[in-house]
């Protein structure tokens, strides 16, 4: 016979305290299980006063950042903020605005014949009767120093500076397009970009100001006038580097270069005559222009004959060829109580620097 209160017809086999297995005896009903749990019991009293539904759904938990990320977080924003302002405030942008670099300076001295100029078929023949008899040809008389290194610069680096000077030498003083004032691009290339407005307007809108000449950048020779009369132009010269601080490689070029001229059109039964320019170049490079090729060119000072005083060698170079003598008959004198203008300045050729034949 049963206990009082259980079922008449007896405990459930699956009922607990039955012979059935719980199949919620694994369920451990915690606090934290209950907290959160979406619905809850009203209270009897609660269900009497309010005729509520005997339960109602419970807000659910607020989920928010843990500590650590809202940590996380903070130290980023306060990383970040550093990085920008050290970027603003960075000590070495003074360094890096004082580099920008300094217009070219330039000097060209027309040189000016005592007499005519002496003129041969032969170009061999001119070159052998000259001081240029023993000068080596085109590039291959720009030799570069032995290697070396400085204080904070390193031979390759020091190589790459002397290496971009003779370029600029090369396609300056040697390119037969920029001789014949057919090019430009292959100088442009190799210099700082922020020379280039100095560069263009050189060549745009030329003048004697020490800052516009193109024949301080390049040598051009005029082509209604003269032209090649041989592509083995005779050079000698030297480079020298040198640094100038912990940031920047200076360079000085001193070449002379001999150019075997005719009269434009004449053909090769015209006499040829010898044309002399020697180029006075100072480069400075920094790390930047290291690394892109490129150079900074500060001082540009040429002596080319010969020339006439009288003519105008600031956008190309008009020479005196073989027979030909200036009119003025040499320097003019310079006055110096004259005021306004630009005082021109013109020397004059030795006899012993043009062929004795």
């Amino acid at each position: 016979m049963g206990e009082p209160g259980d079922p008449p017809e007896g405990t459930p086999e699956s009922a607990p305290g039955g012979g059935g297995e719980d199949e919620y005896r694994s369920v451990v009903f915690d606090e934290s299980f209950i907290r959160a749990a979406r619905l809850q019991e009203f209270s009897a009293q609660e269900r009497i006063t309010d005729h509520a539904p005997a339960v109602r759904r419970r807000p659910g938990l607020r989920r928010g950042l843990t500590r650590q990320a809202v940590i996380l977080v903070i130290l980023i924003v306060i990383a970040f903020g550093t990085a920008i302002y050290m970027g603003v405030r960075n000590p070495y942008q003074g360094v890096t605005a004082a580099r920008r670099p300094e217009p070219l300076r330039m000097t060209v001295i027309p040189l000016s014949p005592q007499g005519r100029v002496p003129g041969a078929v032969s170009v061999s023949e001119l070159y052998a009767h000259s001081p240029a008899a023993e000068f080596r040809t085109a590039a291959e008389g720009i030799n570069l120093p032995p290697e070396q290194h400085t204080a904070h610069f390193s031979e390759s680096q020091v190589y790459a500076a002397l290496t971009t000077a003779k370029d600029y030498l090369v396609e300056s003083s040697l390119d037969p397009d920029v001789l014949t004032g057919k090019a430009v691009r292959p100088v442009r290339i190799l210099l700082d970009p922020q020379q280039l407005d100095q560069f263009d307007r050189s060549f745009d809108r030329p003048a004697a100001d020490g800052r516009h000449q193109a024949t301080g950048w390049l040598v051009r020779f005029d082509p209604k006038q003269a032209e090649l009369a041989d592509n083995g132009i005779r050079v000698q010269g030297t480079l020298r580097a040198t640094e100038s601080d912990a940031d920047t490689l200076e360079v000085v070029s001193d070449h002379t270069f001999v150019y075997a001229l005719r009269p434009a059109g004449a053909g090769s039964e015209a006499k040829a005559s010898l044309f002399t320019v020697r180029r006075e170049l100072h480069f400075r490079f920094d790390r930047d222009d290291l690394r892109m090729h490129q150079a900074e060119v500060l001082v540009s000072y040429v002596q080319a004959g010969p020339l006439s005083c009288s003519v105008d060698s600031t956008a190309q170079l008009r020479p005196l060829l073989a027979g030909q003598a200036p009119k003025e008959g040499g320097p003019a004198g310079t006055d110096p109580f004259a005021t306004g203008g630009t005082t021109s300045l013109c020397g004059a050729l030795a006899p012993g620097a043009q062929p004795s034949l």
